[in-house]
């Protein structure tokens, strides 16, 4: 962290110093809420929920954010490895599936410190990491070996359009180059007896209103670089939150048509194992973080 590299932006600056970047970290993680979590594919929440760690801030500034109150706001408390790898251990004594780690890149040297005093203290369940796709390949490499299943996001595929809503005009090629390095070290999705993901990829692609998202660009991109086995989780939830009606093509939910038309063609494409969404789903699961109980599952 000082200089920091941890993501794609490499603002270069001493967080231990007390310089802040980018995404506005410091040097000590901090953390907006550590639930377990029901809203994730099925194989993630079997019994318990995902044990997810929900970090502040974020190396992204999506004017759609669903979580926009942790990424760009300022909820969130600093917590010391020891602290956070006492909070995981509590989420497996819950019965948590897996310990799932949200937007975790800018914090990594104190989650990886926390990951190991908590395998010391007992911690045996699967490590989910959940991210933008906005990482660094070289980061990713220092992962390998502790990351069970990863969880990205493939965003885009236009340069102009990440740009413009996401204020990262290389993400398709940096995601891109992330997703095939996550993928070589975990491979397709495993499920235990119980269907509880153990290891793999699940990739996941948010349809946005007018097709921004470029999803068959995507879908195609994913079909001729991976094999048609990988897991593929096409998301419906998009709802416009945060900055979303300052723009006209972002201020409206998708409809069914758009939706259908996007599980045409990935059956089409002949892409075998893909985890699909109710339109109902684009307002259950917006949480808010200012509540103890941030989604509505948790009540």
């Amino acid at each position: 962290m000082s200089p920091c590299r941890l993501c794609p932006r490499a603002c270069g600056v001493d967080r231990v110093g007390g310089q802040r970047g980018y995404c506005g970290a410091g040097p000590i993680p901090e953390v907006a809420s550590i639930v377990p979590h029901f809203g994730e594919e099925p194989p993630l929440v079997v019994n318990g929920g995902a044990g997810t760690v929900f970090f502040s801030r974020c190396n992204l500034r999506c004017m759609y954010c669903q979580n926009f109150q942790i990424s760009q706001g300022n909820i969130g408390s600093p917590i010391h490895p020891e602290a956070l790898a006492t909070a995981m251990l509590h989420l497996q004594e819950q019965g948590c599936a897996n310990i799932e780690f949200v937007s975790p890149n800018h914090h990594l040297p104190g989650l990886l410190e926390a990951l190991s005093i908590a395998f010391d203290r007992g911690l045996d369940l699967p490590i989910v990491y959940n991210t933008n796709g906005y990482e660094a390949p070289d980061i990713l490499d220092l992962l390998e070996g502790v990351i069970d299943v990863y969880l990205p996001d493939l965003k885009y595929a236009s340069e102009k359009l990440a740009g413009r809503y996401s204020d990262a005009s290389e993400y398709p090629r940096v995601a891109r180059e992330a997703i095939l390095k996550m993928y070589a070290q975990v491979g397709d999705l495993q499920l235990d007896s119980d269907g509880r993901a153990i290891r793999g990829m699940i990739l996941r692609h948010l349809i946005l209103p007018g097709d921004i998202s470029g999803t068959r660009e995507t879908l195609t991109w994913i079909r001729d670089s991976l094999p048609r086995s990988v897991t593929v989780s096409l998301l419906a939830q998009y709802a416009p939150l945060h900055r979303a009606y300052e723009d006209l093509h972002l201020s409206r939910k998708i409809t069914q048509e758009e939706y259908d038309r996007v599980l045409d063609l990935a059956w089409d494409m002949g892409l075998e194992n893909a985890f699909i969404q109710d339109l109902d789903s684009q307002d259950m699961g917006i949480p808010d973080f200012r509540a103890e109980k941030p989604f509505i599952w948790n009540d």
